[in-house]
């Protein structure tokens, strides 16, 4: 069987080959500035958070949060803040942990029923979590596999050693929902979003704990969802075709591995990909030194930064497809 194209070729694949979707060399140029003036900064670091199987919890439910309808989203308070969007699903489990249930147990979620997840993920309104079957069934394959290999995401993790090449690897083979994959112009490709993001994450609280090194973190890309290619339009990096754009303001649902949904992400990646080369060239030719800022921590910076901003790029439509890789 042919193995699929990584994520970063797969993204140059695609943008090579791209109808409606084009990458513009000005806004790539600015970005690049914006992440130069920022280099010294907190915005451009791991932030680690949270025990490692909470984050093996999140990132495995980690997907399609828009709402069917704008004004009628999921709400969850947590602490008097009310959430939307994927913030709803991290105050969901760490509210059900405060509540007593062990959620970030393999044990438990391996086993969970449809109606206890349920619970656990619970709005504050009549708009429930999209896609709560899919949840189910995701988290609990995801136990399984962990039960199976050490009983924690620590141990199962640790069959890669500390390379995160391997550890995409690992849990795009063992874990079925996380493989993420597409053909494009005859060509097998993947972005594999939440495997991506799950060694991110890993890295994130490592490095925050001050334990292990973890190599190649350089081989993880951008993580290919809705969010981040509405900023890349809204910062000129990314441009959609007429015909596209059209049929994004008009509601139109791209199904997983339509052709434009490929573009969308692929050129995303390839996009950051050429940003943070063009950064790393400036730091080297300006400050002299080599630049250790990767794919993974510019995309830690754009997902926020499209949340700030979502007001000034309401008129930029997201593309929506229902589906658990992102």
């Amino acid at each position: 069987m042919e193995k699929p194209l990584l994520p970063r070729e797969s993204g140059q694949f695609v943008a090579e080959r791209s109808r409606d979707v084009f990458i513009r060399d000005a806004g790539v140029q600015k970005v690049a500035e914006m992440l130069y003036n920022l280099r010294r900064s907190d915005a451009l670091t791991a932030s680690g958070w949270k025990a490692l199987n909470w984050v093996f919890v999140v990132d495995t439910m980690n997907f399609s949060f828009w709402p069917d309808n704008e004004a009628q989203q999921c709400e969850v308070t947590y602490k008097s803040t009310t959430y939307t969007g994927y913030m709803t699903l991290c105050a969901a489990i760490t509210r059900a942990m405060e509540e007593g249930v062990p959620i970030t147990d393999p044990k438990y979620f391996s086993q969970m029923s449809v109606e206890e997840l349920g619970k656990v993920l619970r709005s504050d309104n009549e708009t429930a979590m999209p896609m709560v079957q899919e949840r189910h069934q995701v988290l609990t394959e995801g136990g399984r596999v962990l039960l199976e290999h050490g009983g924690s995401f620590r141990s199962f993790i640790s069959q890669a050693g500390n390379d995160a090449q391997k550890m995409v690897e690992l849990i795009v083979e063992k874990i079925p929902s996380y493989r993420d994959e597409a053909t494009y112009e005859g060509k097998k490709i993947s972005f594999n979003k939440r495997a991506q993001i799950l060694v991110a994450d890993f890295w994130a609280v490592m490095e925050a704990r001050g334990e292990g090194y973890i190599i190649n973190m350089d081989c993880l890309t951008m993580f290919a969802d809705y969010r981040v290619p509405q900023a890349l339009v809204y910062l000129g990096v990314l441009q959609y075709s007429d015909a596209l754009m059209e049929a994004l303001k008009n509601g139109e649902l791209l199904p997983s591995g339509d052709r434009r949904e490929v573009e969308i992400r692929g050129c995303s990646i390839w996009s950051v990909e050429l940003i943070k080369q063009r950064l790393h060239k400036m730091v080297q030719e300006t400050d002299g030194y080599v630049c250790n800022i990767n794919s993974a921590i510019i995309d830690f910076y754009l997902w926020p930064f499209a949340k700030q901003h979502h007001k000034e790029m309401a008129h930029i439509p997201i593309h929506h497809t229902r589906c658990i890789y992102y």
